[in-house]
């Protein structure tokens, strides 16, 4: 049984050419994708070149045995690269297993279940590796910011980053197009201070599922769904939409309970950390102004509620995200 733990996935992707087969699977898609590459990187040598990587979606999935079993015409290792994997490829992918070839197969598969017959099959197949990847938060993803930047000679202060780690959404893909951004900002060698971060990149890191809470909250029922479909056209998943409010949610009861505890509501928001972002501050204050504390502590659990909903096995994660969404536009009942 190859089921590859989290520590394990370094090692195990740097070593892909010793496998028959990679499957990935979980909820980002960005980091799905993002291994899958350089996976294929690795035995290939390269992504585009159709003599040496076969690639397949899922009209031309029928094709996995035969290009496993094709051979090479330019010498080195082949790859079959095949997206968005279900179950209807188990079948096949179980005959290319049976049949000798020295093609490496990389399969991408988003969204499948721990029941699945291509995952089942993938964690019990001594020569497959079956990688799960899910969204990072805290620790790991301060370190993989931190790793991305300093392998272009950019350091970051510590301040930066924690403001950073506020604003970042959680999919790989968006993550890494935010710390390009950043090494190019602060150019070779270069350092970035809080004010740079800021500059750089503002709120973009996750801001339509930030926009979609904010404006939920403030009771704007249309801002709030033309903001969300833009994060799940952008493929943000109905867990990250519930993380990002719950976080929301738990800054604005930091705040009300100081407020209640006899802070000034200036001085409970500039001691939060990160800081409230300064395009933010109108909205929060406004969130502020409609929801009591008991209200937000309320909409919090059924936040949580809503994320572990959506983790179940045939949720209709979708309907659901946008359900939850819409009911935030009301204030709780205390």
């Amino acid at each position: 049984m190859v089921k590859i733990d989290a520590r394990s996935i370094g090692r195990t992707l740097a070593d892909a050419g010793s496998w028959r087969a990679i499957v990935l699977h979980g909820e980002d898609t960005g980091l799905i994708r993002e291994r899958a590459a350089q996976a294929v990187r690795l035995v290939a040598g390269t992504t585009d070149d159709p003599f040496q990587v076969a690639q397949l979606d899922r009209e031309t999935q029928d094709r996995l045995e035969e290009e496993a079993t094709a051979l090479s015409l330019i010498g080195g290792r082949r790859v079959v690269w095949v997206r968005e994997g279900q179950d209807s490829l188990a079948p096949l992918f179980k005959r290319a297993l049976e049949t000798e070839t020295e093609a490496l197969i990389v399969i991408e598969a988003p969204g499948i279940t721990a029941r699945s017959k291509l995952r089942a099959l993938a964690e019990t197949h001594k020569q497959v590796a079956a990688i799960a990847c899910y969204p990072e938060e805290g620790r790991a993803l301060s370190q993989t910011v931190t790793d991305a930047l300093g392998q272009a000679g950019v350091t970051i202060d510590r301040d930066a980053l924690i403001w950073l780690m506020g604003v970042l959404g959680s999919d790989r893909s968006g993550v890494r197009g935010e710390i390009e951004k950043l090494v190019l900002y602060a150019g070779e060698n270069g350092r970035l201070d809080l004010q740079a971060v800021q500059d750089c990149v503002g709120d973009a890191g996750g801001n339509s599922l930030e926009d979609a809470a904010f404006s939920a909250l403030c009771g704007n029922r249309m801002m709030a769904d033309q903001a969300l479909e833009r994060a799940l056209a952008d493929g943000a998943n109905p867990v990250a939409v519930a993380r990002t409010v719950l976080g929301v949610l738990v800054r604005l009861q930091k705040v009300a309970q100081g407020v209640q505890d006899g802070q000034g509501r200036a001085e409970s928001m500039k001691a939060l950390r990160p800081p409230v972002f300064f395009k933010r501050t109108a909205a929060f204050n406004q969130a502020l102004d409609r929801w009591p504390l008991a209200a937000l502590a309320a909409a919090a659990r059924e936040t949580q509620a809503f994320e572990l909903a959506c983790k179940q096995s045939a949720s209709p994660d979708m309907a659901l995200c946008r359900r939850h969404i819409a009911s935030l536009c009301t204030v709780r009942k205390a």
